[in-house]
């Protein structure tokens, strides 16, 4: 007697693709308010400011997608970091801009949400509030 299995192997229940509504070499912008912050993520460097620090701070991030969103995860100013951006219009709620995803950060313990858009796919509006 023999059993085999049913099914193909690719067609695995439960299994969901990996997102990818954002490409490897795109430079994607996050940014929130209250308080002020932004954040240009580039080829596994992130560069986090705020107005009371223009010229930022550096964080090398290793990158993952997830079934739904893209993540960041590395140390920023001696902290954990996990950035989460997700397909989804979002407001800043400063300006007439709408950004296609939106974003959670975590610093250390502290999370902050906020909007994103790339450079192949930016926000809808004015360019300059």
């Amino acid at each position: 007697m023999s059993l085999a299995a049913c099914g193909n192997e690719e067609e695995r229940p439960g299994e969901v693709d990996s997102f990818s509504g954002i490409g490897d070499n795109e430079v994607i912008s996050v940014l929130g308010t209250e308080p002020f912050w932004s954040m240009e993520i580039k080829q596994g460097t992130l560069l986090y400011t705020t107005p009371q620090n223009l010229e930022g701070e550096v964080a090398t991030v290793s990158r993952f997608a997830g079934n739904n969103g893209l993540g960041f995860a590395g140390e920023l100013m001696e902290q954990p970091l996990a950035v989460a951006i997700t397909p989804g219009k979002c407001s800043d709620t400063m300006s007439d801009r709408t950004y296609p995803f939106t974003a959670t950060v975590t610093v250390g313990g502290e999370q902050r949400n906020g909007c994103a858009y790339t450079d192949q796919q930016p926000f809808e509006g004015d360019a300059a509030p």
